[in-house]
């Protein structure tokens, strides 16, 4: 099997996205992948980040890991996607980084790797889905291949059941969650070393 590379890469205002990160890149990794576990940059104010001690806490539990670049999109052949839900949509952060891949993506660069997004949202219906779906939307722009979990194992039911992606509600990543994020990340690696061979 050919060895993928898969970027891991997350936006975390409170640690949820964090935690699926790191638990998608050790699946990968037990998968056969070489990874990369990339965060989103901050773009928040610092005085708003510092103003709440738990989004402080988080940004310097981060603050020593990669901020991925469009030069990692391009190094990799499938993408690991974790950012919270805001008003169904990705989080601001995440959204600001897809904004400077117009580069990459003009000279075809993003086309023909894959993708597969998890998410966190305050409550069960909290736009979860929509917001997975978006970075989905983005995704066909580019000419990517969306590899969603679907319904491929029993753990996606014990988790939710989301075909879309693994959606923890904020602060509850629990054990069913972590199986669904090593499935879904696993998957991804399984169908990239397919396209690659």
């Amino acid at each position: 099997m050919a060895q993928p590379k898969i970027a891991v890469i997350f936006y975390s205002t409170y640690g949820t996205n964090h935690q699926v990160a790191l638990v998608a890149a050790e699946a990968a990794k037990e998968a056969g992948a070489e990874v990369r576990l990339l965060r989103v940059r901050e773009t928040a104010p610092e005085e708003v980040v510092n103003g709440q001690e738990a989004w402080k806490e988080q940004a310097e539990k981060v603050a020593d890991l990669p901020v991925v670049t469009p030069d990692d999109m391009v190094w990799a052949d499938g993408y690991f996607f974790s950012a919270p839900t805001r008003y169904g949509q990705s989080a601001s952060q995440l959204r600001a980084f897809i904004d400077t891949l117009g580069g990459v993506w003009s000279e075809g660069k993003l086309a023909g790797k894959t993708i597969t997004a998890t998410t966190s949202a305050q409550n069960p219906h909290g736009g979860q889905e929509a917001t997975t779906l978006g970075l989905y939307t983005t995704a066909m722009h580019w000419g990517a291949i969306i590899v969603p979990p679907g319904y491929t194992s029993d753990v996606i039911y014990a988790s939710g059941g989301n075909p879309y992606g693994y959606s923890a509600d904020a602060g509850k990543f629990d054990e069913a969650g972590k199986a669904s994020v090593s499935h879904q990340a696993k998957r991804l690696v399984d169908v990239t070393a397919k396209l690659i061979a």
